[in-house]
């Protein structure tokens, strides 16, 4: 039982997320390579924490709890890093709220959009995004419209396709400019307010998940030794891995009701 639980936990470690996924369909088109797929050398950082919960589970218990380590700190290390990549992009789209207002700013005060481009890159304060709001600017048409790739990615293509009619009627790019920056401030205040409403459920559901764990050091305590009878019995590893098992998903589960809320 003990090896067929680990080959489990191991499948979903080893199961690609949906970023994976999606470039691994885009590398195909036709039934044919369109690139040629390569590996950074990088470790991933769920599969590095799995891997020393294993190890770490491993020395000081059994295998069962070495492979019910590696899943939960998988589990965790993946959405600590799936957060990391969502304040990576509020940061991305907050540098290109302020280079869109200074774009406007410097447009309504006459400046040429070469002019106006230079100063709006410089008050991003992100390169990458001062990089990306500038080829918007300065080549309009290689940038497509496509909410689906981000905020970012669509405000930037909204200010392309705005550069092309101006350029095409003469029309101005500045109240594009500041249409576009309002609706991203409007966007990130909405999201700020939702946070804010969900933190409290966020903050019970860690709470109740933390609850076994507190009842173990209580019966710990009081002179029991149920972390013996979880890790050598029959009936405490199955126990073990059923309570395992719902805490993971309680916690995917209010996950998912709270990732509807911001959605």
């Amino acid at each position: 039982m003990t090896g067929a639980l680990l080959s489990a936990a191991m499948a979903v470690l080893l199961w690609p997320d949906r970023r994976a996924l999606r470039r691994s369909r885009s590398a195909w088109v036709n039934g044919r390579a369109t690139r040629r797929l390569s590996w950074s050398g990088e470790v991933p950082v769920p599969l590095a924490a799995a891997a020393g919960a294993a190890a770490l589970g491993g020395i000081l218990s059994t295998p069962l709890v070495a492979g019910l380590a590696a899943l939960a700190a998988f589990l965790g290390a993946r959405a600590w890093d799936a957060g990391r990549r969502g304040g990576r992009d509020e940061e991305h789209v907050k540098a290109l709220t302020e280079g869109l207002a200074a774009l406007a700013a410097e447009l309504r005060s006459g400046r040429s959009l070469g002019a106006a481009t230079d100063a709006a890159v410089a008050a991003c304060g992100n390169a990458e995004t001062g990089r990306a709001l500038a080829g918007a600017l300065r080549s309009p048409g290689t940038r497509p419209v496509d909410e689906r790739a981000g905020e970012r990615e669509g405000a930037l293509g909204r200010i392309s396709a705005a550069v092309r009619l101006s350029e095409r009627t003469g029309c101005s790019l500045a109240a594009v400019a500041g249409a576009v920056e309002d609706d991203l401030r409007a966007r990130r205040r909405h999201r700020l307010d939702l946070r804010a409403a969900v933190a409290a459920p966020r903050a019970s559901a860690v709470l109740l998940a933390g609850l076994p764990v507190l009842g173990l050091a209580m019966g710990s305590g009081v002179g029991a030794d149920p972390w013996g009878v979880l890790t050598t019995t029959g009936t405490g590893q199955l126990l073990l891995v059923a309570g395992v098992g719902l805490e993971l998903a309680g916690l995917a589960w209010s996950e998912r009701l709270v990732g509807r809320v911001l959605a």
